[in-house]
């Protein structure tokens, strides 16, 4: 049997102005250097393992700047929805403490299939993630925290969480880059 081939997913650079709100489908700008310092490694890394110069992003400029910028070098730049950080309906781009308590209760009380701020469910997002690369024969993906952690829990074949605790925590911020396959060990490897 032929080894699955191995998706590299690259965490975006960290946005601005996201400390302590709801952050899914709000789209907030990268510093624009930390944007091509990510596009460098990342096409240093394809080089030194003779990867093809494709990347897929999101439509949301967190990603998507990674992406001109690799374009901008003669890499084909795709961007594709499917790829967008969790909807979090009517809270996204709040204020957390903003957030009526019960409201966040509620959630937690039908985890899996509760829409926050009636956006998306967290069964609708693995089910996007699922279904998000298959379709791709991209091995370079400049992703979010949010998807990135799903595709590493779809990878190990675990039932989806059914309560918030189970969710794990994103990794230090000095962890931007994942190698999923699907086998995942640890995917938040820094090197």
């Amino acid at each position: 049997m032929p080894d699955s081939p191995v998706l590299h997913v690259w965490r975006h650079p960290r946005p601005s102005g996201a400390v302590g709100r709801c952050i899914g489908r709000t789209d907030l700008p990268v510093d624009p250097r930390k944007a091509k310092r990510l596009a460098r490694r990342i096409q240093s890394f394809a080089r030194l393992h003779g990867l093809p110069r494709r990347v897929l992003t999101s439509p949301l400029r967190r990603t998507a700047d990674v992406g001109r910028w690799l374009r901008r070098w003669g890499w084909r730049h795709e961007r594709a929805a499917a790829l967008a950080e969790m909807d979090f309906g009517a809270w996204d781009g709040r204020c957390w403490a903003d957030v009526p308590r019960n409201e966040i209760d509620a959630w937690c009380v039908d985890f899996l299939r509760g829409r926050p701020g009636d956006g998306e469910s967290v069964d609708a997002f693995f089910d996007r993630v699922a279904g998000s690369v298959g379709d791709s024969d991209a091995s370079i993906v400049v992703g979010h925290a949010g998807w990135m952690l799903a595709l590493q829990w779809l990878a190990t074949d675990a039932p989806r969480p059914t309560r918030a605790d189970q969710w794990p925590a994103a990794p230090a911020p000095a962890a931007y880059r994942c190698i999923a396959s699907p086998t995942v060990a640890d995917p938040w490897s820094t090197a």
